[in-house]
């Protein structure tokens, strides 16, 4: 693949990640806070099971990029390929990795935190994932 066509790819899924992380951000907003809690739990869970899947299409492209491929005939990819992916590549990125997967995916989807401080730190790790797949600059 070109530089070119490697930027192409990182581009449109550094876009629709960005996308799922502005529209995790929205339902944030109709969360509304009330001091240091949210005070709708429903818009907090989709906000988190957004945020989280837009670092899965940026673990995607980045992991494909490095050559990580999923094996099996599972279509589904477990958090067990992201992190087994990732700890090859980056031991530093699977520590951030860890934290998004318990704080968004564990603890604001699955649980329904509604404590800003845990969901703000989870969104800034989120980022920094998507970061990995940054287009460069022309």
């Amino acid at each position: 693949m070109t530089i070119e066509e490697q930027n192409a790819y990182l581009t449109a899924h550094y876009v629709e990640a960005m996308r799922y992380m502005e529209n995790a951000e929205g339902f944030l907003r109709m969360a509304k806070r009330d001091g240091p809690r949210y005070t709708d739990k429903k818009y907090v869970r989709t906000a988190c099971g957004t945020a989280y899947n837009g670092v899965l299409i940026a673990l995607d492209a980045w992991l494909s990029m490095k050559g990580v491929a999923p094996t099996g005939k599972k279509k589904r990819k477990s958090i067990e390929y992201y992190k087994t992916g990732v700890a090859r590549l980056d031991g530093k990125l699977l520590s951030v990795l860890d934290n998004v997967y318990i704080i968004l995916h564990l603890e604001g989807y699955y649980d329904g935190s509604t404590n800003v401080k845990a969901i703000s730190g989870g969104f800034e790790e989120a980022y920094e994932i998507i970061d990995k797949i940054k287009p460069y600059a022309q």
